[in-house]
């Protein structure tokens, strides 16, 4: 009984790194993380679009994180991943600098968001938690994606056969 009160008092998170920053997503988003593959480059796609890969058959959306948060373009590593999220309904991958692992956090550890955090609008944002002296920006998954870009994501160029 106790393992099942304390599970709901913590949160499982993907905790990855763009541009040296520390960043986490929650886990139930996640439906998979892949190595950097060749990506389809989509004519007049939206800045932030990488362009599409095809994933066993399905198209996915690949979206810069780092451009779609105003960073600049993150350089592409070994140790470069795309993170497969679910976004609001629409499935999408998310080029990260590195995968670092996947962590418990407590609830109690996580803080709502200033304003701005490192040049990040705090609309994207769902929390802040610190953690052993490690602090990870949580994003929310449903905020990663404006309505106006969801829009842009959805043009026919871009959304592939989701089918």
């Amino acid at each position: 009984m106790a393992n099942i009160m304390q599970s709901s008092q913590e949160e499982q998170i993907v905790v990855f790194q763009l541009m040296e920053q520390v960043y986490g997503i929650d886990i139930n988003s996640v439906y998979e993380i892949i190595r950097m593959e060749s990506i389809t480059k989509v004519p007049r796609s939206p800045h932030f679009v990488e362009g599409v890969i095809d994933l066993r058959g399905r198209i996915i959306p690949v979206i810069g994180l780092s451009v779609l948060f105003g960073l600049g373009q993150n350089e592409r590593t070994q140790a470069s991943r795309i993170i497969i999220v679910e976004v609001s309904g629409q499935t999408i991958g998310m080029i990260v600098d590195s995968v670092q692992e996947v962590l418990r956090i407590p609830v109690s550890a996580i803080e709502p968001p200033p304003p701005m955090v490192n040049g990040i609008d705090a609309a994207y944002l769902r929390g802040i938690a610190i953690l052993e002296e490690r602090l990870i920006i949580l994003l929310d998954q449903n905020k990663i994606l404006m309505e106006e870009e969801k829009d842009q994501l959805l043009q026919p160029n871009i959304a592939g056969n989701q089918a």
